[in-house]
């Protein structure tokens, strides 16, 4: 496939995205889901598998750090440890690295906010799961058809896209962007 076949491509996928009503909802719900735990002094958990993993970094880089405008270091942390995960991968598999980091600091009203483009992770599910049976919020951002994910979500931000995962990771992160500006501003207005 040539460059502006690719370009073409992630334009109709935006296009796409920009005129579905329930999906610009879904990340404004998302959105103001996080603000409310952060404002009741909970935390954002975020995690993924490979680029996912990058953009549940990001994620969380953005909310300590600073994205658009100086402010207070938000809660946010990515479940990216490489010694938790291979400990834990080792002594329990790999299904359980995102699980076990919630349970060791997961608290009721915190928010997991999870990644996966096809919504169907072991250790993702693994990590909802956990996070659902004991009062933590799950904002999953996903892709395809949600997977078995979207049913553990609390919010659902999913991608309206059937076919390879960069598309949706493309689109992935212009959602987390505009999360952490909806978040950002809200805390600004406060």
């Amino acid at each position: 496939m040539n460059t502006r076949k690719h370009l073409e491509e992630a334009q109709l996928l935006l296009q796409k995205c920009l005129h579905n009503d329930d999906f610009i909802s879904s990340i404004d719900n998302a959105a103001s889901l996080m603000f409310a735990a952060i404002q009741s002094g909970a935390k954002i958990l975020s995690c993924g598998n490979g680029g996912s993993m990058c953009d549940a970094m990001h994620f969380a880089e953005e909310m300590t750090g600073c994205f658009r405008e100086q402010r207070q270091a938000l809660p946010a942390i990515a479940i990216a440890d490489p010694s938790h995960i291979t400990c834990t991968a080792n002594d329990y598999g790999f299904e359980a690295i995102f699980s076990r980091y919630v349970e060791a600091i997961g608290k009721e009203g915190d928010v997991l906010f999870a990644i996966s483009t096809s919504g169907n992770s072991e250790n993702i599910i693994q990590a909802a799961k956990f996070a659902r049976n004991h009062g933590l919020k799950v904002v999953a951002l996903t892709g395809n058809s949600g997977g078995e994910l979207a049913k553990l979500a609390n919010i659902e931000v999913r991608i309206p896209y059937q076919g390879y995962a960069e598309r949706i990771q493309e689109m992935h992160i212009k959602v987390i962007h505009i999360l952490i500006s909806q978040i950002e501003d809200n805390y600004n207005k406060k």
